[in-house]
């Protein structure tokens, strides 16, 4: 597997992985109806560096980096990470934010955080607790999953 940086003509294959995490509505809190020019749009925003990870050819999973804050906490960096539902449990999560924590050591960040982890993606915060991601902080009921009702999001957070 490879990550290298994402180009539009990434864009089919990313939408594909895109669509189906935001139509579910369970782990980010895009409008579930948001159209797919809207969402390469935000993937893909000015603010952001993509990048795809990539086995034999095909696209497997997408993240992006971007400073958390700007000015007094541009030093802060965040992410966002999607994986082909096709590609769970193969490691791509994990080797994407590997790579997400060296380049943005690379990039000069002294940290990462996560705004808006949601609860029940036990997944994800099993997958950044065993990289060292610390809860610092607790949103109650912050987000409105479709199935579970409101559930709480975590603010993650680690020194880079």
């Amino acid at each position: 597997m490879i990550i290298r940086p994402a180009t539009h003509a990434d864009a089919a294959a990313i939408w594909r992985i895109l669509e189906p995490v935001i139509r579910a509505g369970e782990t980010y809190t895009l409008d579930r109806d948001m159209r797919e020019a809207d969402a390469l749009a935000y993937w893909f925003g000015a603010d952001k560096e993509t990048f795809v990870a990539e086995g034999e050819g095909v696209v497997l999973g997408t993240y992006y980096l971007r400073a958390n804050q700007a000015g007094g906490g541009r030093h802060v960096c965040n992410a966002g990470y999607m994986t082909a539902a096709a590609a769970t449990g193969r490691g791509v999560a994990r080797t994407m934010a590997l790579h997400s924590i060296d380049h943005a050591k690379l990039r000069g960040f002294r940290a990462m955080q996560f705004n808006f982890v949601v609860s029940s993606n036990v997944r994800a915060v099993g997958l950044w607790q065993s990289l060292g991601f610390e809860m610092v902080g607790r949103l109650p009921g912050a987000f409105d999953h479709p199935s579970l009702g409101f559930v709480d999001a975590l603010v993650m957070c680690r020194s880079l």
